[in-house]
């Protein structure tokens, strides 16, 4: 599903680039995928999906 319909930006993305890179801010998530610059409707939904694969990701001890 479209999250930012402006720059094409789907769900399955959001979350491969949450999960590849980890980033810790919104902002910085922005620095990999172009959401929220235009018209600002799929920041919510952008912030949502970033929270939800954060608290998902395996922590540290796990992996190792």
């Amino acid at each position: 599903m479209y999250v930012c319909l402006c720059n094409a930006i789907s769900d399955k993305t959001v979350r491969e680039v949450v999960r590849r890179y980890q980033p810790v801010s919104f902002q910085q998530l922005r620095h990999f995928v172009p959401v929220g610059n235009q018209c600002g409707k799929c920041i919510r939904a952008v912030r949502e999906i970033m929270n939800d694969e954060m608290q998902n990701l395996p922590l540290y001890d796990e992996i190792a």
